[in-house]
């Protein structure tokens, strides 16, 4: 937790202003327009995801077979080597994102039946989350924010085992809403870090910007999930609670 206050003050330290938020002087001019191929590439594939959710409504294709598929692509899309058959490599990030949107479709549907201003309040606040954190690290010194990545990987690896053992064993609502929250503190510590890795990685002449959008689309479905779960369990507490005070 030291971490992640530690990134909180260091920014209240610095003095932010309208001339500090369009200083990229730290960026060069490359990595500034592979930064622009990443987003712009990530945007294509959170449509291509909205499609996938869209096809799960009419044809309830989303499940199992739809995550495997999800996963695949993404192994056949790294297994690729970068810089060549970029056409292909772009069809397997779109391909993946597609079948990832069926694979959430499920809870999209849920959240539409329930109160479709859920899903849009949902996908509002990822995104709001996820400019916030983005520019945050963008802004800051280059590397200051890398080293959150050791803490983040091992805190992952608990919540999987955590996750695991409640399989195996029955987890209690109380366990199943500490691995809601404290899985949406990971990733949204996962879109500083890896914003600040793929920054790093242009300077070094690292300029895959299919894997970086992989990469930041992951992070963007992880953390949209956990806020879509977490508000439709909140409206169900409440209706819960309306109808005890009812009766």
């Amino acid at each position: 937790m030291e971490a992640f206050s530690s990134f909180f003050d260091s920014q209240n330290r610095r003095r932010w202003s309208y001339d500090s938020l369009k200083n990229f002087r730290q960026i060069s001019p490359a990595v500034q327009n592979h930064l622009k191929r990443v987003y712009l590439t990530l945007c294509c594939a959170l449509v291509a995801s909205a499609f996938g959710a869209y096809l799960h409504m009419i044809w309830n294709i989303g499940g199992i077979l739809t995550t495997l598929g999800s996963f695949g692509s993404m192994i056949w899309l790294l297994s690729t080597p970068p810089y060549q058959q970029s056409s292909k490599r772009l069809s397997l990030l779109f391909l993946s994102a597609v079948l990832q949107g069926a694979s959430v479709g499920p809870l999209i549907k849920v959240a539409i039946d329930v109160d479709p201003s859920i899903l849009i309040t949902a996908f509002v606040g990822t995104a709001v989350a996820f400019v916030c954190f983005s520019v945050a690290a963008m802004l800051a010194r280059r590397r200051e924010y890398l080293y959150l990545g050791g803490l983040l990987s091992s805190a992952l690896s608990i919540l999987m085992w955590l996750q695991f053992a409640s399989s195996i064993f029955g987890g209690s609502a109380s366990v199943f809403k500490f691995e809601l929250y404290f899985g949406l503190l990971i990733f949204v510590g996962y879109m500083v870090v890896d914003t600040q890795e793929i920054i790093e990685k242009a300077h070094l002449g690292d300029m895959d910007y299919v894997k970086h959008s992989l990469t930041l689309f992951t992070d963007f479905v992880a953390v949209f999930v956990r806020i879509l779960i977490i508000m439709l369990k909140n409206s169900a507490d409440k209706k819960e609670k309306k109808k005890k005070r009812r009766n």
